[in-house]
């Protein structure tokens, strides 16, 4: 669950998507940056459309000028963790200012999308597809 630390300087948040999650600390800085699993932000996600993805959450709010990024990511692939990402954002900058939520709500990024895979069943080859049915 999001957390924010009164003493730190830095305001924490979870994001999930399928089964990645991504442990986010927004900190109040004078040039704004992202840093993920100790990587840069552009060698991390690289194609262009992931990385609009993650900083959506502050092109929405105007915000991005304000703040540096440090997040955790595990689980999943580049664009489910690009998600997560986004969803953590999202969750931390309503922390930092609780005015914010409706305008991240309608645009959906407070919702942890659920979508995931689901299970293979036993006597299928997959979730759903059935061995080739023959008459005789």
């Amino acid at each position: 669950m999001a957390a924010a630390k009164t003493g730190d300087k830095y305001i924490g948040a979870v994001g999930r998507r399928k089964t990645s999650t991504a442990r986010v600390r927004i900190t109040p800085a004078s040039k704004f940056s992202i840093t993920i699993n100790d990587r840069e932000f552009e060698n991390y996600f690289p194609t262009a459309e992931l990385r609009k993805t993650v900083k959506s959450a502050f092109d929405t709010v105007d915000l991005d000028q304000k703040f540096s990024v440090t997040v955790l990511t595990t689980g999943g692939g580049v664009s489910s963790q690009a998600e997560a990402v986004r969803h953590g954002i999202a969750r931390a900058l309503i922390i930092y200012d609780a005015t914010l939520r409706t305008t991240l709500k309608v645009k959906g990024y407070l919702k942890r999308d659920p979508r995931a895979k689901e299970r293979r069943k036993f006597g299928l080859k997959k979730a759903r597809k059935a061995p080739q049915w023959s008459k005789r």
